[in-house]
């Protein structure tokens, strides 16, 4: 473990996720190789046929690996990140604005989408902040404070922000490839090519989400906002807007093209550091200040 710790997180991330899903995949729920069938909580199976899973994987291996490796003044490290609230408010309120605008504006291209437009009605707009408060407490406090509180620093710091982005990418993405076998992307029948277009389209995203965390000096709370918006407005907001398209495979499209865009754009203005410079000038003033 501590000669390979980003190796040892990985497959522990995998592998206690994987095992606490597979009774979900193989119920009826999923391929129904089980006569079992999950409950709706909160008005669906995934509660507790995916959410034990999310937990116990990325946060229980980033726990346990900087614990062994880098001891209690890693272990800290790690959690004043999980708790730096203190950024500018305008990052708070860019992402609330942006995600969204982002998410209906890269649907456009898509044939048939501006037609089918809807403006979202007063009940979409209400459960709206329920609904983001709960995907903060659920998939970006299971999943950030492994993928970008341990992964993202390591990979960073050793192959650069680009580099490291583009391996977490799709190792962040391929994670989730046992849901396509269940209801969570309108399972058991499998697209191989959204599996596919699914992994691609978090490589970009995981650029983005770099610039995020080095613009913020590593704040967790942001790039936690910041993946909870993009699930709620995809799980909310954007089926409203957009009724008569598909409500998995056509959100796919539009998360590739506006996470893509958006690197692009991020690379280009950052020449590809993705605003790894801000660390690094940030701990130069520490060191003089000190």
């Amino acid at each position: 473990m501590r000669k390979r710790p980003l190796l040892t997180y990985f497959a522990l991330s995998y592998g206690i996720t994987w095992l606490c899903w597979l009774p979900y995949i193989l119920s009826e729920t999923g391929i129904g190789l089980l006569p079992i069938r999950y409950p709706e909580i909160l008005g669906s199976s995934q509660t507790l046929g995916v959410l034990p899973g999310g937990y116990l994987g990325p946060i229980t291996a980033a726990l346990i690996v900087t614990a062994v490796v880098d001891g209690r003044p890693g272990l800290r490290r790690w959690a004043k990140r999980l708790v730096r609230w203190r950024v500018s408010p305008r990052w708070y309120l860019g992402i609330l604005l942006a995600v969204p605008v982002v998410a209906v504006v890269s649907t456009f291209p898509l044939p048939g989408a501006l037609a089918d437009f809807r403006v979202p009605g007063a009940t979409v707009l209400l459960l709206y902040i329920p609904m983001l408060v709960m995907q903060f407490l659920t998939t970006g406090l299971a999943e950030e404070p492994g993928w970008r509180d341990f992964a993202q620093p390591r990979l960073q710091a050793r192959y650069g922000p680009l580099a490291g982005s583009l391996i977490l990418g799709p190792l962040w993405g391929a994670w989730h490839l046992p849901l396509f076998f269940s209801e969570w992307a309108g399972g058991p029948d499998v697209d191989w090519l959204m599996m596919a277009e699914f992994v691609g389209s978090a490589i970009p995203l995981s650029l983005v989400m770099t610039w995020v965390f080095n613009r913020t000096n590593e704040s967790l709370p942001v790039v936690m906002l910041f993946h909870a918006s993009v699930n709620t407005v995809y799980s909310l907001v954007w089926e409203a807007c957009f009724p008569s398209l598909d409500a998995f495979g056509d959100s796919v499209h539009t998360l590739a093209i506006g996470s893509g865009v958006t690197a692009v754009v991020l690379l280009i203005a950052t020449r590809g550091r993705l605003g790894c410079e801000s660390i690094a000038a940030r701990e130069l003033q520490n060191t003089r200040a000190q």
